[in-house]
């Protein structure tokens, strides 16, 4: 049996989608683990590159609080999007801003002593563009939807047989009292 999905009418093109749905579905799947895994990476690679004591007070006090709560704030701006919600995967803009952050903030644990600095002033630069391109791709999806709205607010309703809206029919009302009342 053929699976149906959004380019069901080319099936050239329908099986490439399901093929590559795969990884943004995965990206989806990740984005809240990463919020503990990526500030724990951190912790771990202080102590397993014998980085400095400055740098585990860093570590301690600014990245793994900044990558916990950045991640967080990302994966709410990411998944408020209605597409990630009902596709349950996220684009693949998210896919590449994702992956180039947390790769840069796998690499910044690894404290390199020479491009350190480098590394994590591109990982801020990362992060700083996803949070951007979450709020574009929000703000693209959600002005996109406004007609829509505009649209169901000036409905009138289903209409009847005899021509008019059906709110304008005058129905029956039929009145149940609990307990008698005395007239």
């Amino acid at each position: 049996m053929r699976k149906l999905t959004a380019n069901a009418e080319a099936p050239g093109i329908a099986a490439t989608y399901d093929r590559s749905m795969w990884l943004r579905s995965v990206f989806f799947r990740w984005l809240i683990p990463a919020a503990f895994v990526l500030p724990l990476w951190l912790l771990i690679g202080w102590g397993v590159f014998q980085a400095n004591g400055w740098a585990f007070l860093w570590v301690l006090f600014i990245a793994v609080p900044s990558v916990l709560v950045g991640q967080l704030v990302l994966t709410l701006l990411t998944r408020a999007r209605p597409s990630v919600r009902v596709e349950r995967a996220v684009s693949w803009w998210d896919v590449l801003g994702f992956g180039v952050w947390h790769a840069l903030t796998i690499a910044v644990g690894f404290f390199p002593q020479g491009v350190f600095p480098l590394l994590l002033t591109g990982a801020i630069a990362a992060a700083l563009a996803l949070f951007w391109l979450q709020l574009w791709q929000l703000w693209s999806e959600a002005r996109g939807s406004g007609l829509s709205i505009r649209e169901t607010a000036s409905w009138q309703g289903p209409v009847s047989d005899a021509g008019a809206p059906e709110r304008d029919r005058v129905h029956d009302v039929i009145i149940v009292r609990e307990t008698e009342s005395r007239d």
